[in-house]
């Protein structure tokens, strides 16, 4: 799928969605049928895979780029430069060494996450965008949604071990081989390495998500 096409299929998807946010679409005079869909770099070796945009990601049209971006991207700055972010520029530009998506891209009303009937409706558009336009293999996901998506069209025994996998005491540690199967018979082996949400509303994992991110970033070898 070519980009244009991609972004046809998805703004026709996202005609028919009744929640997305936008007043805050409006607020920062961004087309509410334009999706946030992945950004970075389609040979990186890692992506990123999230829930859904909130308001900083509209306003800037960029994925991963609010308060919980911010955790993820601070960390990533730290491990690859041996600095703190010192400023939002810094920030956009160390996102461009990776790839990044989110089970829907586009921001619902009130931050609830999308319903199912929402997510099966864009499976096969994420699916393809991660088959398609990024090449690597391995995916840290952030929070149980985006962990969870993975199972989204597949059968009931593969369904089972993600939920599983995903109730191990040693998740956050551990990692799934998976295949990643999209539209048209597109797969691809890849490896998932689940993390907490990184929000600040996540109190049980917040203060601890930065040295989980670390010791992911170490286990995957990705240096300066």
């Amino acid at each position: 799928m070519t980009p244009e096409q991609r972004l046809h299929a998805f703004r026709e998807a996202a005609a028919e969605l009744q929640t997305i946010d936008r007043a805050i679409y409006a607020e920062y005079g961004r087309d509410p049928l334009d999706p946030i869909i992945g950004e970075g770099n389609p040979d990186a070796a890692i992506a990123f895979f999230g829930r859904d945009p909130g308001r900083e990601e509209v306003r800037h049209h960029l994925p991963f780029i609010g308060t919980g971006g911010q955790k993820v991207r601070g960390v990533l700055h730290r491990h690859l430069h041996g600095v703190e972010l010192p400023d939002f520029e810094a920030s956009v530009t160390v996102g461009q060494r990776f790839f990044w998506a989110n089970t829907l891209p586009y921001k619902p009303i009130g931050n609830k996450a999308w319903p199912m009937k929402a997510k099966k409706r864009f499976q096969p558009l994420v699916a393809d965008l991660l088959l398609d336009a990024w090449q690597g293999r391995e995916i840290i996901t952030l929070g149980r949604e985006a962990f969870l998506w993975f199972g989204i069209g597949r059968n009931k025994p593969d369904r089972t071990e993600l939920e599983a996998f995903w109730a191990r005491p040693d998740r956050f540690e551990a990692s799934l081989e998976w295949e990643l199967q999209g539209p048209d018979d597109q797969a691809r082996s890849i490896r998932l390495h689940p993390l907490p949400h990184p929000s600040p509303l996540n109190a049980t994992w917040y203060k601890r998500f930065p040295g989980l991110l670390q010791a992911r970033l170490e286990s995957l070898w990705i240096g300066g």
